[in-house]
């Protein structure tokens, strides 16, 4: 009778999928930290972009941005937008395969 020993691969896997959780625990975390509404700033700092780089952004046509009470961002808006356009990226151009 063969018998295997998964000790290591057991070790591996329960690594593996830990790392998995803390990113989704993070993920989860910081979305409900955010505010429902966000300020041209609160943008300008969530994605680290300059004034010009978020003026190009609130004048797209597709980028979701609420004018009715001044500039204001939804953000599972937001959210969904970063999703289209990441996954636009990943089917149209090799940005996510490029090795540094």
């Amino acid at each position: 009778m063969i018998q295997v020993n998964l000790d290591f691969a057991d070790e591996k896997f329960r690594e593996v999928l830990r790392q998995e959780i803390e990113k989704a625990v993070g993920e989860v975390v910081r979305k409900n930290q955010l505010p429902p509404m966000l300020t041209r700033k609160e943008l300008m700092e969530f994605l680290r972009i300059s004034q010009t780089k978020a003026s190009e952004l609130l004048n797209r046509p597709d980028f979701p941005v609420f004018r009715e009470a001044g500039v204001l961002i939804p953000t599972h808006r937001l959210m969904e937008w970063i999703d289209r356009n990441t996954r636009w990226l990943e089917s149209n151009s090799n940005y996510f395969g490029k090795v540094i």
